[in-house]
């Protein structure tokens, strides 16, 4: 199925029946990717007097309580809330979903002290030409099905530079997706610079920007243009599990 989408003064077709979902699952297996050394997720039935939420173990439906963290265990998109004083929650904050994308490549630098990092002159050669798109999505070579599993904690992974952000914000990105846990460095003092610089708080706080980090854009997804579609459940908390899908632009 074919639609025509007029936004932004252009026209978009895009293919609905072909969606692209860039999402890592939370699951309760030791080999989950995570980070901030929290644990895996856990299911647990709920167990209630004779009564107990397993079929398996002689009850009537399966009943369980879910323990995880949104930020540690897997893809997820947070609001100013994960940094603010004030108490935002990602589910008011986001109240639309579907949005323009440009999905983008990058082998980040290495500085001298050794850290990985994505520049602002990185993101604008990549970026030059997509005119101002809604969302920009970044993957980070090396690209390997180990980004489904990986522990993350105490690697000091990948991030993005201050002045990277500046870029992303004059270029109007509402929504930035990583696949890195993080857009800020594993241990920078609490700083959070990047973070801070996309929100711009608490000077200006940007409400309706998102942020979403522990995504996966597999190998054979192209750089380009597509039809981001941004899944949330609907907590109300800084953060929620979440699940973009793309839909290439045809």
């Amino acid at each position: 199925m074919i639609a025509t989408i007029f936004h932004l003064g252009k026209e978009f077709r895009v293919d609905f029946f072909k969606p692209i979902d860039i999402s890592i699952p939370l699951h309760t297996g030791q080999d989950c990717a995570s980070a901030w050394y929290v644990q895996p997720m856990k299911l647990e039935p709920v167990v209630m007097g004779d009564c107990v939420g397993d079929v398996n173990k002689g009850g009537s439906v399966n009943f369980r309580t879910v323990t995880f963290n949104p930020h540690g265990n897997g893809t997820h998109t947070e609001c100013v809330g994960h940094i603010s004083k004030e108490f935002y929650t990602i589910n008011k904050n986001l109240n639309r979903f579907m949005f323009i994308a440009e999905v983008i490549t990058i082998l980040p630098e290495q500085l001298d002290n050794g850290d990985f990092v994505i520049t602002r002159k990185a993101l604008q050669t990549l970026l030059k030409g997509s005119g101002k798109p809604e969302a920009v999505i970044i993957r980070t070579l090396s690209n390997g099905t180990n980004k489904l599993h990986i522990n993350y904690s105490n690697t000091n992974p990948p991030y993005i530079l201050k002045e990277g952000i500046e870029f992303l914000n004059e270029l109007g990105v509402l929504h930035l997706l990583i696949d890195m846990p993080s857009i800020d460095r594993e241990q920078d003092g609490g700083k959070l610079e990047a973070h801070h610089t996309f929100w711009n708080y608490p000077n200006n706080t940007q409400l309706h920007k998102t942020i979403t980090e522990f995504i996966y854009v597999p190998n054979e997804v192209f750089d380009g243009t597509y039809i981001l579609n941004l899944q949330i459940a609907p907590f109300e908390n800084d953060a929620s599990p979440s699940k973009p899908v793309l839909y290439k632009v045809v």
